[in-house]
């Protein structure tokens, strides 16, 4: 398989994911002069819904770059692009589970979503170090303009992104408060690592301009 077609379908998998999302947008129940307050009332829906665009989107940019530093595809790297996108696909449950739980305020409701959030976020971050760890082990793989110091400086983030999600999972369960900030700042730690990795890749462009 090509690169490119590779890239097709995962664009197409991220397109339709953000559709899903929302798809949580629903009319509320209300009487007639009253809609303004029951449409505050769904603020819980577009909070999960900005949070989780946010999510796919940076997810989406990541594997957009990251597959432009590999030239060829085998049997191996397809099957964990497959792995990958199934764990992202995966999002758009506990976002409606947040938003449901967010409406209802019950604490347990909301820990449970959380958790189960938690989750998958960690398992998205557990795909990428799988794709990280092949590539380093395949350099053959990758792009002629990429070095194989750019993988070795960027295959840390994904722990450090799981560790940030499996802490916040542990911290939930004494605190909803500071589990769902933690959740954030997992979320956050992707942009960031998108923005790192963008930043080396920029890095070895120059190099290869001067070269």
């Amino acid at each position: 398989m090509t690169t490119g077609r590779l890239q097709a379908f995962s664009d197409g998998v991220f397109a339709i994911l953000i559709t899903i999302l929302v798809l949580d947008f629903k009319i509320p129940t209300y009487t007639a002069g009253h809609l303004l307050p029951a449409v505050l009332k769904q603020w819980p829906i577009l909070a999960a819904y900005l949070v989780s665009y946010f999510y796919v989107g940076t997810l989406w940019l990541f594997h957009h770059d990251y597959f432009k530093t590999i030239a060829l595809i085998n049997r191996d790297l397809n099957v964990l692009n497959l792995i990958l996108l199934f764990s992202v696909t995966l999002l758009a449950y506990p976002t409606s589970l947040v938003a449901t739980t967010l409406q209802s305020g019950n604490l347990t409701d909301i820990r449970t979503a959380l958790v189960m959030y938690d989750l998958v976020g960690a398992f998205i971050s557990l795909t990428f170090v799988w794709l990280y760890n092949y590539m380093c082990k395949h350099p053959e793989l990758k792009a002629k303009n990429v070095t194989d110091q750019f993988y070795q400086q960027i295959k840390h983030d994904p722990y450090r992104s799981v560790s940030i999600y499996v802490v916040a999972l542990v911290v939930t369960f004494f605190s909803v408060v500071v589990g769902g900030i933690l959740l954030l700042a997992g979320i956050w730690f992707h942009y960031r690592a998108y923005r790192h990795m963008n930043q080396l890749l920029e890095s070895e462009k120059k190099k290869t301009v001067l070269d």
